[in-house]
């Protein structure tokens, strides 16, 4: 190489690097880039790979950001025209998060195993919820105590095992307007069930994803609780702000005096 070409050489690499977006800086931080093992790798999101390191995909932040930014847009409408949802996760590592933000959100939960039929059979699973909040109720009030021991022993048992089924859709009163699902794959009933009933879904996914089966594929990494913390928090703001904006006061525009004849 010659003299001049070592010293441009020399000035480019001297050159400071371009700042990353502070969106994208952020997902690096947290973790989001990290896919799946590369024969994982669903053919139609091959394209969202930018390369694989030691086995493992590298996933195309700016891709992610895109799909990011259109859904929690929609999200925040949809939070405005007070629509309804279902936040699903029922990873054991991460069922602490995923309740803890639907709490703060207002929404019903599935945290332990999706009930079949949730979306597909919403009335019989409606029926199922309001019988176990009867049972709840009663067995509050007293209503039991007439009852042999282990006849009370035996309905609390009952009311413990719908707990678990139930307890996260107490509030739930009709099939919701779409779904929230932290992985898609390891939730692949709750989402052919979201399909046959016209049920949008917003997912939190990784590559094996087929991008087709839900509304907003959002690409990241969904087994590292930080970056599920991370896409929970950008649901939570988005669906606060829809639902303050649902809620803001409007205030009448001053009407002028009428003069006097």
């Amino acid at each position: 190489m010659s003299d001049e070409a070592k010293n441009k050489a020399t000035e480019v690499a001297a050159q400071p690097l371009p700042e990353l977006d502070p969106a994208i800086k952020e997902m690096v931080e947290v973790g989001i880039f990290y896919g799946r093992r590369k024969n994982r790798t669903h053919p139609r999101m091959k394209q969202w790979v930018l390369h694989n390191r030691n086995g493992m995909e590298i996933i195309n932040l700016y891709h992610t950001k895109e799909v990011l930014d259109a859904a929690m847009e929609s999200l925040q409408m949809r939070a405005a025209n007070n629509a309804t949802a279902i936040l699903v996760g029922t990873q054991p590592a991460l069922a602490d998060l995923v309740e803890a933000a639907a709490k703060e959100m207002g929404i019903p939960v599935v945290s332990h195993r999706w009930i079949g039929g949730t979306l597909t059979n919403a009335k019989g699973i409606l029926k199922r919820v309001e019988h176990f909040k009867k049972l709840k109720k009663d067995m509050a009030e007293g209503l039991f105590e007439k009852h042999t021991k282990k006849e009370r022993a035996k309905i609390a048992k009952e009311i413990e095992r719908m707990e678990t089924m139930f307890g996260g859709l107490s509030e739930l009163s009709r099939v919701p307007d779409f779904i929230i699902v932290v992985d898609p794959v390891e939730h692949a009933i709750a989402v052919h069930e979201a399909k046959v009933a016209k049920v949008p879904v917003l997912a939190f996914s990784n590559v094996d994803t087929d991008p087709d089966s839900v509304e907003f594929p959002i690409l990241g990494n969904t087994t590292g609780r930080t970056s599920v913390s991370w896409f929970l928090e950008k649901v939570k703001a988005a669906w606060k702000a829809g639902r303050s904006a649902a809620v803001a006061p409007t205030v009448a525009a001053p009407v002028a005096p009428k003069s006097e004849k």
